[in-house]
């Protein structure tokens, strides 16, 4: 172990990043001191599926790194709601967009809307989609036509139509960053649908990211597991008196699922996607990112 006066400088210690002129970051500074600059001031966010869940948490770790975000999602009075809740904690407005990401013409109107209430889309975050883990999937008798491309239709293309809709603007500023927020189904079993979807999902990432990185527009991935959300309590007591159990235990195994043994939390998911939104993130392109607490006895190379 590193003597205390080792530690003290360690924690003072800065490296210049050559990539990006004037970045600095501070390594293992003290909660509370100096922190990394993710060089986000002035960059235009749009973030689907920002009224709740991990959009919401990303929406807010975005302002707080000092970039301008507009919201969007189905749910207006939700999406009222979180935009007044964000603003207020960010101290600016975060306009609020209505859209239905299933449907090519309210993709349209979204962009719209963005490029007049910001100004144009430097960032993209992808996180409109229906929630996993908070009801059992659907097994193969159950599963339709209608469910499957509900499903696909919003998440997968959802996401590929909004892609389409703001590349353009990145394409032509020469910078941009193109994140989705896919699932760890994509990389175990146990959800047909959901396990389609974010496979698709990590090969439409790969797939725009050859095409825009050679024009300075990132294209990335990540892959949460169970997460914690304003949506947690709720899921837990349902899943406690079904199975005669107190609340605490169905989190405990919850918690247990992953190689922390802890609830990973929105923020914390929204913290790796703020870092791939940076400039700071130039090396990391075409990627699709586990950031569910680790899994168990898995191998991936």
């Amino acid at each position: 172990m590193a003597s205390g006066g080792t530690s003290a400088r360690l924690c003072r210690q800065s490296i210049t990043v050559p990539q990006v002129p004037g970045a600095v970051i501070i390594v293992g500074a003290r909660s509370g001191g100096d922190r990394v600059d993710l060089q986000l001031t002035g960059r235009r966010a749009l973030v689907t599926g920002g009224s709740r869940g991990i959009g919401k948490a990303v929406a807010a770790a975005l302002l707080a790194e000092g970039a301008e975000v507009a919201i969007a999602a189905r749910d207006l009075d939700r999406l009222n709601e979180a935009a007044a809740g964000l603003g207020a904690a960010a101290g600016r407005a975060v306009p609020a967009i209505g859209v239905d990401t299933g449907d090519d013409a309210s993709v349209r109107q979204l962009t719209a809307a963005a490029q007049d209430r910001l100004g144009g889309v430097d960032i993209l975050v992808n996180c409109a989609a229906r929630p996993a883990g908070q009801a059992p999937p659907l097994s193969l008798p159950e599963i339709t036509g209608d469910a499957f491309w509900s499903d696909v239709n919003v998440k997968v293309l959802g996401y590929l139509r909004c892609a389409q809709a703001v590349a353009p603007g990145m394409v032509a500023a020469g910078w941009g960053r193109i994140i989705s927020v896919s699932g760890l189904a994509a990389l175990s079993t146990g959800s047909v649908i959901g396990s389609i979807r974010n496979v698709a999902v990590s090969a439409m990432t790969k797939n725009l990211a050859d095409e825009l990185g050679p024009f300075g527009v990132n294209v990335n991935a990540v892959h949460p597991g169970l997460t914690r959300t304003e949506a947690t309590p709720g899921v837990i007591a349902a899943q406690a008196a079904a199975a005669g159990v107190e609340p605490a235990e169905i989190e405990r195994r919850m918690a247990g699922r992953n190689l922390t043994r802890t609830l990973i939390d929105a923020s914390q998911v929204a913290a790796v996607v703020a870092f791939l939104t940076s400039p700071l993130s130039v090396s990391i392109n075409g990627e699709s990112i586990a950031c569910g607490g680790g899994t168990p006895g898995v191998i991936r190379y």
